[in-house]
């Protein structure tokens, strides 16, 4: 089962709101999903990215494809994750 690391697309309108997933690569963006590893706020500039790094670098290992989208995201909280230090 071929498993990809995407958003899926949750809120109202005009007000998204992301979880970050790990999906079967089949199954529709908001359908059926593995493992939640993650939220996205793109209205919240400050504290809108939560990411588990940990489990997703699990999925990785595990043969999961990372979107080009999240893959910029894990960038973001890595680096306001340094800055925080």
């Amino acid at each position: 089962m071929p498993v990809t690391i995407r958003l899926a697309r949750f809120g109202a309108k005009k007000k998204p709101f992301y979880r970050v997933v790990a999906a079967d690569r089949r199954s529709p963006r908001d359908g059926r999903y593995l493992d939640v590893v993650g939220t996205y706020d793109p209205r919240d500039k400050v504290k809108g990215i939560n990411l588990k790094l940990d489990q997703i670098n699990d999925w990785i290992s595990r043969g999961a494809q990372v979107t080009d989208t999240v893959k910029k995201l894990m960038k973001l909280s890595a680096r306001s994750a340094a800055s925080q230090d």
